[in-house]
């Protein structure tokens, strides 16, 4: 065992959950947690050739997300607004989250969507103190399901997802402290799996604890293909951003290692890297055997062919076409949804910034 991993161990006995801890095989090969159930994103090919403007003039675009009947809803981090968006009207506020501050990378982030058909809309969003995910539910008050993500200037994460195994994921980003991702008791740095309730998820390498990984700078893209493996995207320091391949119990290195060369001190390598100055990832989506990923400094979308829980040599769409890209979705029609983030205070705002574009399945 290496002595990242006996760290790691050490730590974990001092949260009290040594027989739990021991019962585990840290060195045999990790699989999914989802991997034996169907994926999150539906399949088809969406035709790039063929944009729709569906909506223009939104406050930093953030969030993006489908109700059961196919409505887009897209978080504006600044306002605070979850704005309910469809092709030819004009958005509607869905609903305004209270208590968002919005301050340099910080405010309403990602949005997700209860499995099934009961509505639940979650937001995780930046507060006074720290970093936070709302559930809003029709008919009923807000809740408050996981607090505690430290908050900072930047690197708040903030995507979350329902996965194929119906949990809630989250990625979360150091807050500028590195040492957080290092830490098992810290959410930050980490990619956590929760209930829909916001407890830690049945399944978790450490019961008890929410962490499914850790060693992670600043994830904001979260995605499953077509056999369950979670993917994620992560913004790298100076020279190298990451898709990594999200295994339980993984340690992806972070702050020892920026982008391949730590599998030998127990880490795991991304199965991408991109300079940062070609990508800063944020969102990524999967729709058949292609994953899309949104990039900000980059202005362009990167695509990538998967296959086995590799990716081939990733190939750029849209170069400064549209400028920074933030998110990027797949609708339940299997129609692909961007947003543009120019407006956010690092963009050059053109025309009609900021857009939500849908690209229809073919």
């Amino acid at each position: 065992m290496t002595g990242v991993r006996r760290a790691l161990t050490a730590a974990l006995l001092a949260l009290t959950v040594a027989s739990c801890a021991q019962d585990q095989q840290p060195d045999a090969p990790a699989t999914p947690i989802a991997s034996s159930v169907a994926p999150s994103s539906p399949g088809g090919i969406p035709d790039l050739g063929a944009p729709e403007e569906v909506a223009q003039g939104i406050d930093v675009p953030w969030g993006l997300a489908f109700l059961p009947d196919g409505t887009a809803l897209v978080a504006e981090r600044d306002s605070g607004r979850i704005l309910r968006v469809t092709p030819g009207r004009a958005p509607e506020l869905f609903h305004e989250v209270p208590g968002v501050v919005a301050r340099g990378e910080g405010g309403l982030l990602g949005l997700a969507v209860a499995p099934g058909e009961s509505g639940a809309v979650y937001a995780y969003f930046t507060a006074e103190n720290d970093n936070r995910i709302l559930r809003v539910r029709p008919g009923e008050p807000e809740e408050i399901v996981y607090t505690g993500i430290a908050k900072a200037g930047n690197h708040n994460g903030g995507r979350i997802a329902f996965g194929p195994d119906g949990m809630l994921y989250v990625g979360t980003g150091d807050a500028g402290d590195s040492a957080l991702s290092q830490d098992p008791a810290s959410p930050n740095g980490k990619i956590l799996r929760l209930t829909p309730d916001g407890a830690p998820a049945p399944g978790n390498p450490t019961p008890g604890s929410p962490v499914l990984s850790l060693g992670h700078r600043n994830v904001q893209g979260l995605a499953w293909d077509r056999t369950g493996r979670l993917f994620a995207a992560e913004f790298g320091q100076n020279r190298l951003d990451e898709l990594n391949l999200v295994e339980p119990g993984r340690d992806y290195g972070w702050p020892t290692v920026e982008g391949p060369g730590g599998s030998d001190r127990g880490f795991t390598d991304p199965v991408l890297t991109w300079p940062t100055s070609a990508a800063s990832p944020s969102g990524i989506a999967i729709a058949g055997d292609t994953l899309y990923l949104a990039a900000l400094r980059g202005e362009r979308l990167w695509t990538t062919t998967l296959s086995d829980g590799t990716a081939a040599t990733p190939r750029p769409v849209f170069d400064d076409t549209y400028g920074r890209l933030r998110t990027v979705a797949v609708a339940p029609d299997g129609a692909l949804w961007l947003t543009t983030s120019n407006t956010d205070g690092r963009g050059d705002p053109r025309t009609g910034d900021d857009r939500v574009l849908r690209f229809p399945a073919r």
